[in-house]
């Protein structure tokens, strides 16, 4: 057992203790994922445990694994595959992991490793594993019995279907540790760094919060801008994946800064011309006043919230400031905010029905024009004029016709919901396996196949654009 082994980072670790506790513990060190191998490496650097210690436990949790090993084979066998071992030996550390979670103090939960033995912690563990499952049971029915009334379907298909295969299928003794349900429906704010059973709970625990906001509007104005928001980014927004609450926490927010009703998410041409004037000008700490002061201002106009909400509230507004910048900089302020009345706006650029494409010669010609085009300038000029369908897109990037700063200019012409439909093409895989945001996924790339896509990656970067939710909900 490598004790040097960790897990994704978990914030909410380091709100345990304070930087350095009174032994000399690091609790920002410690990790929600794999929490017993990092108190392990933590208390054995800090003092608290030493190598002999560390031979114990990992000895017990050897013979925790024999142990579980035969009661999987039902005693049939005392072995069993590599990769079946190791899914035994991880779920039954993500037992003994909710167990020394439980206790809350990191130093607490490193005595309880040093003084008790590895199956009375595993055996702890369980019942709170069980527990928590009963818990998420009861939580879904909830959220079953007041889910919006709403045709998108992957929220619906969430709570329909992918849920409750969870909560059959899940096996708390030989799996536990496993988020094997296939969830679409994003959150406005998703904690990936938890697995199993506790995953789920802070899953629905967060969409019932985000449901019992959306039900304060009257269910004609919320399809009446979900309606909208599909036709201004060109998409058939029942079968995209977006986040509903994002979407009306925002246009509430921009209700209540152009002088409106926060009970009123339908945004009228009148209000986005004083927003469009607001932000035009603002720079990304004007922005961020602007966006604090509406957050309070529609806190006070609501019927009072609770502070888990409130919380939440705040940090789903957080992605907005940049997506404002981005947008206003770009004279494409109304893909981020969408106007009730159709004809006051003008849609994105880039379409998705294929009878917008042009014909084979027509995009030859053009091709040709855009490659005797001298400058960068004329060529986004040229490309910008006459492309229009997302088929005709991708045959430009992937002809070779541009080089270089030829990429960097189209993209920094793109709005934010162009990009979107870029970023979630070439990321669709990724995406759909849900293990990263599409930060993180952008981060963690350092090259493609194809020039057009290296270009994609290294503007995204620079861009710094902490904005995954937006995009994959276009």
């Amino acid at each position: 057992m490598n004790v040097g082994k960790m897990g994704k980072t978990d914030k909410s670790a380091s709100d345990r203790g304070a930087l350095v506790s009174r032994h000399g513990l690091h609790p920002s060190s410690l990790k929600r994922n794999q929490y017993t191998l990092s108190l392990m490496r933590e208390g054995q650097r800090a003092g608290l445990l030493d190598q002999q210690d560390i031979s114990r436990i990992q000895y017990e949790f050897l013979l925790l694994l024999q142990e579980q090993i035969i009661r999987y084979t039902q005693g049939e066998s005392s072995s069993v595959a590599t990769e079946t071992a190791e899914q035994l030996l991880a779920s039954a550390m993500y037992a003994v992991d909710a167990c020394l979670w439980s206790m809350e103090d990191p130093e607490k939960a490193i005595a309880s490793l040093k003084t008790t033995e590895i199956a009375r912690l595993h055996a702890m563990g369980v019942e709170q594993v069980r527990q928590c499952l009963e818990e998420t049971k009861r939580l879904y029915h909830e959220v079953k019995k007041h889910k919006l009334d709403v045709p998108v379907d992957a929220y619906n298909m969430t709570i329909e279907e992918s849920l409750p295969i969870f909560l059959q299928k899940y096996n708390i003794l030989f799996d536990g540790h496993n988020t094997m349900a296939s969830i679409d429906y994003p959150l406005g704010i998703d904690d990936m760094s938890l697995q199993g059973v506790f995953y789920f709970r802070q899953y629905l625990e967060r969409l019932h919060m985000e449901d019992r906001f959306c039900r304060q509007w009257e269910r004609e104005d919320l399809l009446r801008l979900l309606e909208h928001f599909g036709r201004v980014c060109k998409f058939d927004y029942r079968l995209e994946l977006f986040n509903i609450f994002e979407l009306v926490l925002h246009h509430a927010l921009f209700s209540v800064l152009s002088g409106g009703d926060p009970r009123r998410i339908l945004i009228s041409p009148v209000q986005y011309e004083q927003l469009e004037r607001m932000f035009t000008h603002a720079d990304a700490a004007a922005v961020g006043h602007l966006i604090d002061r509406g957050v309070d201002r529609l806190l006070d106009q609501l019927p009072a919230q609770d502070s888990d909400t409130t919380d939440y509230m705040k940090r789903c507004c957080r992605n907005l400031v940049r997506r404002i910048v981005n947008a206003a900089e770009h004279r494409n302020l109304q893909t981020v905010i969408i106007v009730d009345k159709e004809d006051d706006i003008r849609p994105v650029t880039i379409s998705l029905k294929t009878g917008d494409s042009m014909s084979n010669v027509q995009l030859r010609r053009l091709l040709d024009d855009i490659s005797r085009s001298e400058s960068k300038e004329d060529k986004v000029r040229l490309i910008r004029s006459h492309f229009f369908s997302l088929h005709d897109y991708l045959d430009l990037l992937e002809s070779d016709c541009l080089y270089g700063e030829d990429y960097e200019a189209l993209y920094a012409s793109f709005s934010d919901t162009e990009l979107a439909i870029l970023c979630k093409i070439m990321f669709y895989e990724e995406l759909r396996g849900g293990a990263a945001d599409l930060y993180t996924i952008i981060q963690g790339r350092e090259g493609a196949e194809r020039d057009w896509q290296n270009h994609l990656i290294g503007f995204m970067k620079r861009l710094d654009l902490r904005v995954s939710g937006r995009l994959m909900s276009v």
